[in-house]
């Protein structure tokens, strides 16, 4: 994925109106959110990585620049939806967890002996009493609901603030690090607790992981239904917006081809799943809006080459 994260920079670049921004987004996100959480977790003994290539300290650096990407894919595909801003971190939530879905039950099984021993893609160190899904903690799926919807929102609330001050350059620079340092607090707050499990009603371990994971899955799919209706604001280009397609469609469908190499066929159907939905839904998304009628004033944005700033106004 590092690969592709290159990539996406030079897209961005190219497309983005205010490129120096959403490339420091990419950036704190990576450095000042993610990794740092994520290596939180290994220090505390909830799950450890395999060796990678380029490291941030015990994480590879491909994990926390996925995640960003797929944040940065959902946000620019609900920029053209017309959709309130409130909704989109949700949307970001759902494809946070859908994309896990395709992941996490395939890198656990990824197990190789080599000349120093056995060694895991990533290797979760579930407590007794932990509630689990192949061998995974249940929160686990909700927590990246959490992390790709708490970065959405600070960064949707920071592309506002920086539209407003009328694009300043001081702005631009640092709506990427409040928006990302709020995040992480967000992250080890007490409302992430209760949005695991529902803390201090009922605790980690409990039917509360299972009635979470279901309303972080629905609620997103609702809202969908309800404030977006199949409304464009922009039209998708195959072409032009290949990024998208790569990171959310791409990504899964390699995470399948591995399920199935692997022979990991117990995991095999929420790969798959999880794959078509996913998948089937950007795709779907992709061909509804060639067709569908865009709102006069909007029209003009929708012509190939456009610079796309992904704030929705």
């Amino acid at each position: 994925m590092l690969g592709v994260a290159v990539a996406t920079a030079l897209y961005i670049v190219k497309r983005e109106e205010h490129p120096a921004s959403v490339l420091l987004e990419m950036v704190c996100f990576v450095f000042l959110y993610a990794a740092v959480y994520e290596n939180f977790a290994t220090l505390v003994g909830w799950y450890g990585y395999g060796r990678s290539l380029v490291m941030v300290f015990n994480v590879p650096l491909s994990v926390p620049v996925v995640e960003y990407l797929v944040v940065w894919a959902t946000l620019r595909l609900a920029s053209r939806m017309e959709m309130p801003d409130w909704s989109k971190p949700f949307v970001a939530g759902l494809s946070g967890v859908l994309f896990d879905f395709t992941l996490d039950p395939l890198a656990i099984r990824q197990v190789f002996s080599t000349a120093e021993g056995t060694i895991g893609r990533w290797s979760w160190f579930p407590g007794p009493g932990d509630v689990t899904l192949y061998a995974e903690p249940v929160y686990n799926f909700s927590g990246w609901v959490l992390l790709c919807g708490y970065a959405a929102a600070y960064l949707l609330l920071g592309r506002w603030w920086h539209r407003r001050s009328g694009y300043r350059p001081l702005v631009g620079y640092l709506y990427p690090v409040l928006a990302m340092l709020l995040a992480l607090g967000t992250m080890v707050s007490p409302l992430s607790r209760f949005l695991l499990w529902l803390e201090p009603l009922l605790g980690r371990g409990s039917v509360g992981e299972w009635i979470m994971l279901a309303i972080h899955v629905a609620v997103p799919a609702l809202l969908l239904a309800l404030v977006w209706r199949g409304r464009m604001k922009d039209r998708l280009s195959w072409r032009d917006d290949w990024p998208l397609l790569v990171i959310l469609v791409g990504a899964p469908l390699v995470h399948l081809a591995f399920t199935l190499a692997g022979g990991y066929w117990d995991v095999l159907w929420l790969v798959a799943a999880s794959t078509a939905l996913i998948g089937g839904m950007v795709i779907a998304l992709f061909a509804w809006s060639t067709h569908a009628p865009l709102p006069a004033r909007h029209r003009a944005a929708s012509r190939p080459g456009h610079r796309d700033p992904g704030i929705v106004e």
